[in-house]
């Protein structure tokens, strides 16, 4: 999702989640559902962004690491950890996919105005995987590009993830 697209609509309904100590939002619209945490299941040969896979209502979704793709530093979990189950498009077609959560915070709406690109000397986040960024009540929540991400690590070829 591009922050063209975003703007096209006056306002973005969103759910806030905690990676580390990073706050991210991602269009309500694409989550189906919110999870406790479930067994995980390694994948051998995996990559980093997308190590594992869950079940989930007897479907096998891909697990990715959202801190390893946005260069997030893994910190200590705690009891407030879920699994967020999204529907997002790659190559035309919806696929289910999971990211972990060390919190979910709440929904909201945001003015999509408020949305601003990411700045070219924000180093540290990959911009390709940004839509943008905006100022929350606790600091700046980042808009991750979930189909990009995920297009990205669909493409890659199995050796380069390692």
């Amino acid at each position: 999702m591009k922050l063209s697209d975003i703007r096209l609509h006056r306002n973005l309904t969103v759910v806030t989640l905690s990676l580390g100590t990073q706050t991210l939002a991602i269009p309500a619209e694409l989550l189906r559902e919110i999870l406790d945490p479930l067994p995980v299941t390694r994948v051998p040969g995996a990559g980093h962004y997308v190590p594992s896979v869950v079940n989930v209502r007897g479907s096998v979704v891909p697990l990715a690491d959202l801190k390893q793709a946005l260069s997030i530093p893994h910190e200590g979990q705690d009891d407030r950890r879920r699994i967020l189950v999204l529907e997002v498009t790659l190559a035309g077609e919806a696929a289910v996919v999971a990211i972990s959560a060390d919190a979910v915070h709440e929904v909201t709406t945001i003015e999509t105005q408020t949305i601003e690109p990411v700045p070219a000397s924000a180093q540290a986040w990959p911009p390709d995987y940004l839509t943008g960024l905006y100022r929350g009540a606790q600091g700046f929540v980042l808009l991750p590009n979930l189909e990009a991400i995920f297009s990205n690590l669909a493409n890659r070829p199995m050796a380069n993830q390692l």
